[in-house]
């Protein structure tokens, strides 16, 4: 594969795509997104994602400390209180998620127009 004028090994390639399989999906964007604010519980973030599962939404945050972005701080309280928090590599995806965002926004409508042709071709 070519970036630019520079060829990059496939397996430079699978781990780029491992990783952007991370943070691309709709989970982990909407979690970064809520922990831009400020850190929050677990509880915090089940209320807010309503559409979740636990199992869903415990997974996609292991991932996302596993790889940087988040941190997660235990109080050993009873219950016990766990925060999370975006890590410095979690609030520098924010730039390139916040760009992406943008071009979405610009481009929805010829997203929305291209699916309904698609669509129609295929009825």
């Amino acid at each position: 594969m070519r970036l630019g004028n520079v060829d990059i090994p496939l397996e430079t390639c699978q781990l780029v795509g491992n990783i952007l399989g991370h943070i691309g999906d709709k989970w982990s964007v909407l979690i970064i997104v809520l922990l831009r604010e400020r850190p929050m519980r677990y509880s915090e973030l089940e209320r807010q994602i309503e559409s979740i599962s636990k199992k869903m939404l415990t997974s996609t945050l292991r991932n996302l400390e596993r790889d940087g972005f988040v941190s997660r701080a235990l109080t050993p309280t009873i219950p016990p209180r766990v925060d999370y928090a975006l890590t410095e590599l979690g609030k520098e995806v924010m730039e390139p998620l916040d760009a992406l965002a943008r071009w979405a926004l610009t481009n929805s409508a010829r997203i929305v127009e291209a699916r309904a042709r698609y669509d129609r071709q295929q009825h």
